[in-house]
């Protein structure tokens, strides 16, 4: 991923209104087997790194993530970059009710909040559909490498722009 390239973003993002919130949304890194709550891999661990090194321009003001450790281990490095305890978002009530439970956290949040959102593939393109993206509305179970940009605008049109960073995935 090119530091540059997601500066660009940000930039853009956050240049449009003083009166958006930036949200960056990535899935979690690659995990280590197929169990229920499994830790990262160590291609996951370096991945982890890498959404830090791409996110170290960023002015970060809130992390979070699913209960599971598999996004708290991938929002690690970044939250302690910018010493911020990441905050876990419940998924009781399943998918529907952690999607809306995310995207009115972060619509409570300050009109300048800058926010990283670690999930997963089937919850990242809702909360972002949730956030008025209308980008792609699928992610691959192989795509661990999706970088999302939302500017969250008051009037429900949120523009983004979707990048890479880190190892290419093996899709």
């Amino acid at each position: 991923m090119n530091r540059l390239l997601l500066a660009a973003a940000l930039s853009l993002l956050t240049a449009g209104s003083t009166l958006a919130q930036t949200v960056v949304l990535v899935r979690h890194a690659e995990k280590v087997d197929a169990s229920a709550d499994p830790a990262l891999s160590e291609a996951g661990q370096r991945r982890a790194v890498d959404l830090a090194v791409a996110l170290s321009d960023a002015d970060l003001t809130h992390v979070f993530t699913s209960p599971l450790q598999r996004t708290v281990l991938t929002a690690r490095p970044a939250a302690e970059a910018h010493a911020i305890n990441p905050e876990a978002i419940s998924l009781e009530g399943g998918t529907e009710a952690h999607v809306r439970r995310v995207a009115d956290r972060i619509r409570a949040l300050p009109d300048d909040a800058v926010v990283l959102v670690v999930g997963h593939s089937n919850t990242i393109p809702l909360i972002a559909a949730a956030l008025g993206e209308t980008g792609p509305s699928e992610m691959a179970d192989c795509e661990y490498d999706r970088l999302t940009v939302i500017s969250v605008e008051d009037d429900g049109d949120s523009p983004a722009v979707i990048t890479r960073y880190g190892e290419p995935a093996n899709c």
